[in-house]
């Protein structure tokens, strides 16, 4: 993924940050780590929700489940296709879960609210799920707003429309924005309309998610690849961004746009 000692990734003909006055986040295992068990409740709980509605046993919802995932990008789109579930119903039975293993992240805090600009998250999940786990990593004042699936129509990402109906809301030059993202096809669009791709990977693989959502896809899309958000913010975003230093700190250079 990284060679030893390396935490992230990027080239000479990437996009930088120079010009970038909109960051945009991505929530779920972007945000917060693997150990903060967030994911991991959540995927379960939609087993638990295909199970009791189509009465099936947990193997069988599983993998009934990640067929849905494959086909329709997320389980709930497809079952408002295929089973006409209320989405607001799914959402608030998917995102049922307990708060208490997310930590405080100060670093990452820190960084966020020294961007210079706006901050927005975009998710496939809920506003309020979205509020809730940023509030508990103690990020939620440092953003604007959150859209969220409902915002989206219920269509998700990488749907190129939900980008536009995004960028569109909140009066977004893609040009002048970065997005940061943990999986990789999720980040074609955004930077086919302009906009710098930062991919976030974990540290260590995941055994509760896909191994396609984990790559360090090294592609023309992605600007930019890490395994420590609030590092990457410190060590190659700000030194470019025109954001001041703080006192004792030493720039690492960077590329402009």
């Amino acid at each position: 993924m990284f060679l030893p000692g390396e935490s992230h990734f990027t080239t000479v003909e990437s996009r930088g940050f120079r010009d970038v006055d909109t960051w945009v986040f991505d929530l779920d295992n972007t945000l917060y780590p693997s150990d903060a068990r967030v994911w991991p409740q959540v995927d379960e709980r939609i087993t638990l929700y295909v199970m009791r509605l189509y009465g099936l046993d947990g193997l069988s919802a599983r993998a009934l489940q990640k067929h849905f995932y494959h086909r329709y990008g997320t389980t709930l789109k497809a079952l408002m296709v295929e089973a006409q579930v209320d989405p607001h119903d799914f959402l608030d039975f998917a995102h049922d879960i307990d708060h208490s293993t997310i930590k405080l992240d100060q670093a990452l805090g820190d960084a966020i609210e020294r961007l210079p600009g706006r901050k927005l998250i975009l998710t496939n999940g809920s506003r309020r799920h979205a509020e809730n786990v940023a509030a508990k990593l103690g990020i939620l004042d440092h953003f604007e707003d959150v859209f969220d699936i409902a915002a989206a129509d219920f269509v998700p990402k990488p749907e190129r429309s939900t980008y536009e109906r995004f960028l569109a809301r909140h009066g977004v030059d893609p040009r002048r924005s970065a997005l940061f993202e943990d999986i990789a096809r999720n980040l074609v669009v955004p930077h086919e309309l302009g906009m710098t791709t930062v991919l976030v990977v974990p540290r260590v693989i995941d055994p509760f998610r896909e191994a396609f959502e984990q790559e360090a896809v090294r592609e023309a899309h992605i600007d930019h690849i890490t395994n420590d958000l609030a590092a990457f913010l410190e060590e190659c975003v700000f030194p470019v961004s025109g954001e001041v230093p703080v006192p004792g700190e030493v720039p690492v250079p960077g590329e402009g746009r």
